[in-house]
């Protein structure tokens, strides 16, 4: 259960759910490459390539910042390339690099829904292409994209969820009626995740996507949902980072092609305390603010594994 000596290749490493994954694997000691636009200071978005390699390496592990805009292939080609210079090779691959914008079409300029697309699925592709001669050599190779679960795509949903705590549209159609460029361009990750792990998994290179149950408070969230700051109750990335280090850390020839909810995941391997995640200390369950296209069944399975260990222990932390 350990990335120590594995290199991670991550894009949108700069801050956020990017750096915190990467930082989480410096502590095992592994080596990063910070893939990412930013080199200089912003007063909006925080974070450089820079400083997030430098807290990598100040967390055990070894690091370097590359500058590359994932819709370039050109970039994203140079970007591995120095990785592998630097590294010797490519063990793991995180799509984690995602473009924002929470609007209807008439508000949606086409450059706009350009620049998702661009980024999102048709980013997720390149740096997986780019990357499959390295992980094809790599022991425990994996892939894993930041995208949402499919599974509600696979039913009419037009019901509302109640599973304890969780309340939560089951009809995903609503955020693709709020934001359907969004929406079109993010899916467009996870079909990425169902292709390829079902074209990888011969050769045992693993494919998957995780989600976050929660909003997570980042500097693009509250860019992106300026309007929400007020109401929003988040959790902070490190939760999505020690889901990661989970998946990242599975047999690939047999943990392939799931979508995973991070917080299902980490009470499944028996992780208790989730009060430790809170953006906002003393944050009920109950008031956390739940992250866009959740899946119906994962949160069944989750309301009722939270009951199984309320029952165990007597209360849910």
């Amino acid at each position: 259960m350990s990335l120590r000596g594995k290199v991670l290749f991550i894009t949108g490493a700069s801050r956020g759910i990017g750096k915190a994954i990467a930082v989480r694997a410096g502590r095992d000691g592994a080596s990063v490459a910070i893939v990412a636009k930013t080199t200089e200071a912003n007063k909006r978005l925080e974070g450089t390539i820079f400083s997030a390699a430098a807290e990598v390496e100040q967390a055990g592990g070894r690091a370097v910042g590359i500058q590359c805009d994932i819709r370039s292939e050109e970039q994203v080609q140079r970007a591995m390339d120095q990785t592998v210079r630097a590294f010797g090779g490519v063990d793991i691959v995180v799509n984690n690099a995602s473009a924002i914008h929470l609007a209807g079409t008439a508000e949606t300029e086409v450059k706009r829904f350009d620049l998702m697309h661009s980024v999102n699925g048709r980013g997720a592709w390149v740096v997986a292409k780019a990357a499959l001669e390295h992980l094809q050599r790599a022991a425990n190779p994996h892939i894993l994209n930041i995208s949402p679960p499919l599974g509600h795509l696979q039913r009419t949903a037009s019901r509302k969820i109640n599973s304890g705590s969780l309340t939560a549209a089951a009809a995903e159609d609503t955020w693709f009626a709020r934001a359907p460029a969004y929406a079109m361009a993010k899916f467009g990750m996870s079909l990425c995740v169902l292709g390829l792990a079902g074209e990888l998994q011969a050769q045992s290179i693993a494919v998957n996507a995780l989600w976050p149950l929660t909003l997570i408070e980042t500097a693009a969230l509250r860019i992106a949902d300026a309007d929400g700051a007020g109401k929003r109750r988040a959790r902070r990335a490190e939760i999505m980072a020690d889901a990661a280090h989970h998946i990242l850390t599975q047999p690939a020839a047999t943990f392939t092609g799931r979508f995973c909810l991070d917080e299902l995941l980490l009470r499944r391997s028996g992780v208790t305390d989730f009060a430790q995640y809170n953006a906002t200390p003393g944050t009920r369950l109950e008031d956390l603010s739940l992250d866009f296209f959740l899946d119906a069944a994962q949160l069944d399975e989750l309301a009722a594994l939270r009951r199984q260990q309320k029952e165990e222990q007597g209360t849910v932390p």
